[in-house]
């Protein structure tokens, strides 16, 4: 196996200086990849160099992962200093006592005695079924609201104080969400996972995030081919198709999911591509270690930007809403 060279993975810096490499290795296996696969992956990426693993309760495979990153560590390949592990609370978790309960069960998962960063993982409390259709709803769901979101945040803000995580940070929120939150905040968030590919750039949050000091981290970075089928629509743009994207790659001699992650990496987020297989997990990787994008091509991948939402949300939405985009806060104020 190729083993990339760790003084060659770019580094990205939290808001406290502390510095995590510039890519990371998600491990959501939609609805095509076993807990085994995935596991057996992150026992082979850590090998191969990856130090940051992007995990979640909901995915349901924790305690997998958590026998791969024992054996590495048993086997010496890494200490767990050298690692950062992410998780995230599910919706179901949200009430009053029960942050700490799932962080103690990813804990135990994943057989650390802290976690590096937690995320909530979407910013309301509205549970659907894993696997389920995009046609499914709760009835019990509901808008975004900012207490209940505070309510769950400040969970989170003792589990730094206990010494249960290090650093906490939000997932699929926007700009109007944000700043209803961030002034409540005791402890800010070091991150923001968001959906972020060529296709779908997000400049504005991408921005607001940088100028709070707040780390993007792109989940879908490639387009993700292999989103589960509730997730798809006819009207959805594949990334390692776009023209601009095709041509720029073959003119680096790269694929086309190579060229996102470049253009990732050098745009400032941190991307989390998923792969159980040894030769892309590793190309992913190495591609951001060589050969840079010229600054003209970085232009014309931000000028390819379709505003395409592959992640919809649909399944979270609540009685009485419009559609999906009642979610995003399309109009520029929290949806009610």
């Amino acid at each position: 196996m190729e083993v990339i060279d760790q003084k060659k993975i770019p580094r990205r810096t939290l808001y406290d200086g502390t510095e995590i490499p510039a890519l990371g290795m998600g491990t959501f296996g939609s609805d095509k990849y076993g807990p085994e696969q995935i596991a057996q992956a992150v026992y082979g990426g850590i090998h191969a160099g990856y130090r940051l693993i992007d995990c979640a309760a909901v995915y349901m495979n924790e305690d997998r992962i958590g026998e791969s990153l024992d054996r590495v560590m048993q086997e010496g390949i890494v200490q767990r200093e050298d690692l950062f592990i992410t998780s995230k609370v599910w919706n179901d978790m949200h009430a009053e006592g029960k942050v700490k309960e799932s962080c103690e069960k990813s804990l135990r998962d994943l057989r650390l005695s802290y976690l590096d960063l937690y995320f909530v993982h979407w910013p309301f409390p509205n549970y659907h079924a894993p696997g389920c259709d995009g046609d499914s709803r709760n009835p019990d769901s509901r808008p975004f609201s900012v207490e209940e979101f505070m309510t769950t945040w400040r969970q989170c803000e003792r589990l730094v104080e206990e010494g249960k995580v290090r650093y906490i940070g939000m997932s699929n929120m926007t700009i109007p969400k944000l700043e209803a939150v961030l002034p409540l905040c005791k402890i800010q968030p070091a991150a923001l996972e968001m959906e972020l590919h060529p296709s779908f750039q997000q400049p504005e949050l991408f921005a607001y995030a940088k100028a709070h000091g707040i780390l993007p981290v792109g989940y879908c970075p490639i387009g993700s081919p292999s989103r589960p089928e509730r997730d798809r629509t006819a009207e959805d743009v594949a990334d390692t198709q776009l023209p601009e994207l095709v041509e720029i790659a073959a003119r680096h001699g790269i694929h086309p999911a190579c060229l996102c992650l470049k253009w990732a990496v050098q745009r400032g987020q941190v991307p989390i591509p998923f792969s159980v297989k040894e030769p892309q997990y590793i190309s992913n990787l190495k591609c951001i270690t060589e050969d840079p994008l010229t600054p003209e091509e970085m232009e014309v991948i931000r000028q390819a930007d379709r505003n395409c939402r592959l992640i919809k949300g649909q399944v979270f939405l609540w009685p009485g809403a419009r559609g999906w985009e009642d979610l995003w806060d399309m109009d520029g104020s929290i949806t009610q």
